[in-house]
């Protein structure tokens, strides 16, 4: 079966650029936010036609959606060091400061429901994967408490959430910073041996 993605350079048929059509689209949403932003924009500023991106994705959802999984998961893969609590806090930090996370919770936070209320999205499993192997690898030094590793990423990850959507609306005069010594500390205990 061949596949039906077309090069934009007119190279070797079958291919696209995915990454430099997620590029166009970030650019979009930062511009003018998901809900103003088309796969018409989207393709002119990619330089493929509409019906390329139709080919890979329905509507500017599903294209919205492999954008926000590439985005988070870079974010918070670049976050991770040995310390499994560190990474958590960093990750947060990290996304909190992202310019499209700022731009989709200020100007389309309806769009993360979905992913509060109703199922994971690819980037939740990303970062589920990145806890566990985390954790498993802290409880083999003995750094962290013993227990299912998965539940134990997906209580850490429902914490991180938190903090990185919420954190805003309580700040004053507690800052930013003092929450994050909180999750830091709050983490800690929770995975303490």
């Amino acid at each position: 079966m061949t596949s039906i993605h077309h090069n934009k350079r007119g190279g070797a048929a079958g291919r696209i650029d995915i990454d430099a059509v997620l590029d166009a689209a970030r650019e979009c949403v930062l511009a003018v936010g998901v809900r103003r932003t088309t796969l018409t924009d989207v393709a002119k500023r990619a330089e493929v036609s509409r019906m390329t991106l139709y080919r890979t994705w329905p509507d500017i959802s599903a294209l919205v959606a492999s954008l926000m999984t590439r985005e988070w998961v870079r974010v918070t893969g670049e976050a991770v060091t040995n310390d499994p609590v560190e990474s958590v806090v960093a990750g947060v930090r990290a996304l909190r400061a992202h310019p499209l996370w700022r731009k989709i919770v200020e100007v389309d936070p309806e769009l993360l429901l979905p992913y509060l209320l109703r199922r994971r999205g690819g980037s939740h499993d990303a970062m589920l994967a990145l806890i566990e192997a985390a954790v498993e690898a802290g409880q083999r030094g003995g750094t962290v408490r013993q227990g299912d590793p998965t539940t134990l990423a997906r209580a850490v990850l429902l914490t991180a959430q938190s903090f990185a959507l919420s954190a805003g609306t309580m700040l004053g005069p507690t800052t930013v910073e003092e929450l994050d010594a909180e999750l830091t500390e709050l983490l800690r205990r929770y995975l303490s041996t």
